[in-house]
């Protein structure tokens, strides 16, 4: 099953123990917000930072597990065919991060689209996860410095995952649009919920 999540939007899926999710970057490019929440308990959830204790790593490598606020596997990094850069650190976007960058008026945002995507399954969270922003390129320097640079997905890019738990996996195609991470101009991306007999590249 395939389901577009538009430019600026956000969709959510419910994904079963052992099932494979496949997110694909269509045109390239494009930051994509990963969230996923335990369906026995939406209010356990993907958290980056307990997987960053768990990794002892910045940022995702396949063959890793992502963990929840309660230390519970929850994700499996099985495949990744883009060039790896996937970020752990950044926020999702919000209302109140385009006020600061001096939008007037609304702005989509990973924010919301997590809201709406969420409520389109009967399901709410009380606060907006740190999310796992695929395709996203934030290299740390030296010195401890952030850089935001463009996401180099190349069209039909994609990394995948099987579920260690029953889970909700919500995918914000980010709309942001004024700093350089989706090159201003987002686009779409796609999830696959895959059946076992799909062949699963594990990386290039």
């Amino acid at each position: 099953m395939r389901v577009i999540v538009p430019a600026a939007e956000g969709r959510a899926v419910k994904v079963g123990a052992g099932q494979r999710v496949r997110v694909t970057d269509l045109e390239g490019g494009q930051v994509g917000d990963l969230f996923a929440f335990a369906a026995d308990d939406p209010a356990e959830q993907l958290s980056a930072s307990h997987t960053r204790a768990a990794t002892s790593r910045l940022f995702p490598a396949v063959g890793e597990q992502f963990v929840t606020d309660r230390r519970r596997p929850i994700l499996t990094l099985v495949g990744d065919t883009s060039p790896g850069c996937h970020d752990m650190l950044i926020a999702a976007c919000d209302p109140e991060r385009y006020r600061a960058l001096g939008v007037t008026g609304f702005h989509a945002s990973c924010a919301d689209n997590l809201r709406r995507s969420l409520a389109s399954l009967g399901l709410a969270t009380p606060r907006t996860p740190q999310p796992v922003n695929l395709f996203m390129r934030i290299p740390v320097s030296g010195d401890g410095r952030l850089s935001w640079l463009s996401a180099i997905s190349r069209p039909g890019d994609a990394i995948t995952f099987e579920a260690a738990v029953d889970c909700v996996l919500a995918v914000s195609a980010c709309p942001q649009d004024l700093v350089e991470i989706n090159g201003h101009r987002p686009t779409p991306l796609a999830i696959d919920l895959l059946s076992d007999h799909e062949h699963q590249p594990r990386s290039e």
